[in-house]
């Protein structure tokens, strides 16, 4: 497996590609604004100005878009993934969206003979610029095998999750994790600041203790310094956290501190801080 299709360059996107490439997979690329990927054309990407003109003759095609409507989109509608990629080839989904559409992925796949695979990665702009994102993969496990090698390329935390759809389960999991994470360095550091603590010496002394985490190692120092950029988009997370309450409710589970997270950043979103990254929801306690 050498001749890779590639999706969607974005934050995360470009550096994965930029990894593939490193490994020695050929990569052709499709995005809407040819301006945004000049950097990889030069960096030996083939670029296409359709999703048709792409794939044809690659054995694997790889998409991670936006949001669930954009996997709908480059699958189901005209010139798609599923019309226009060869016979036998793996069609990997690494978006974080609906279990349902990475089910509906794989049914359409497999009766038009595709090795289809839904797995969402963890770790953020870092991870992907350093090839040690955590992949979570979905689908069948002869088909997650024959993968391996290209994820390694990607990801140092590979891990078959179950049949088609659990890649997206478990990332959902991740994102509600996160969501009381992130939430909890928020609350922490607004009630040290009220307190008249020094910042810097609070995370410091908790950040090697129990309540140390990911989060806070990324984050607290960004919150310091009002350093709001994106690593990770907070309309993404929101999508994410939706997509986790739905599946929460058809599982008939009240998940509170998920709930409040949403509606905290819904509320930053209408004030126009969807592009900022997740750290911004600090604002909502300022």
């Amino acid at each position: 497996m050498k001749k890779i299709g590639f999706i969607g360059l974005g934050i995360m996107g470009k550096s994965m590609a930029r990894n593939l490439m490193k490994a020695g997979y050929e990569l052709h690329i499709y995005a809407r604004n040819r301006a945004k990927v000049e950097d990889v054309i030069g960096e030996g990407a083939f670029f296409h100005d359709s999703i048709a003109g792409c794939i044809p003759g690659c054995e694997a095609v790889i998409t991670i878009v936006g949001f669930p409507k954009d996997v709908e989109e480059v699958y189901f509608d005209s010139g798609n993934i599923l019309d226009s990629a060869d016979e036998g080839a793996y069609l990997i989904d690494m978006t974080t969206t609906s279990p349902q559409i990475a089910e509906k992925i794989y049914e359409e796949g497999k009766k038009k003979g595709f090795h289809v695979l839904d797995a969402p990665v963890t770790g953020g702009d870092v991870g992907a610029r350093e090839g040690t994102l955590s992949i979570l993969v979905g689908g069948d496990e002869a088909d997650y095998e024959s993968c391996i090698p290209l994820f390694e390329a990607m990801g140092t935390n590979i891990n078959y999750q179950g049949k088609a759809g659990c890649g997206q389960h478990c990332k959902l999991a991740n994102q509600i994790m996160i969501a009381g994470a992130i939430s909890g360095v928020c609350e922490a550091l607004t009630y040290a600041k009220a307190k008249g603590l020094n910042l810097e010496t609070v995370l410091k002394s908790v950040s090697t203790g129990a309540a140390g985490s990911k989060q806070l190692d990324t984050f607290g120092p960004k919150i310091l310094k009002e350093d709001y950029a994106p690593g990770f988009f907070m309309k993404h997370f929101i999508k994410d956290m939706k997509l986790a309450l739905i599946e929460a409710n058809i599982s008939e589970l009240d998940l509170g501190v998920l709930s409040q997270v949403l509606a905290s950043y819904e509320e930053l979103e209408a004030k126009g801080c969807g592009d900022l990254g997740t750290q911004a929801l600090m604002k909502y306690y300022n």
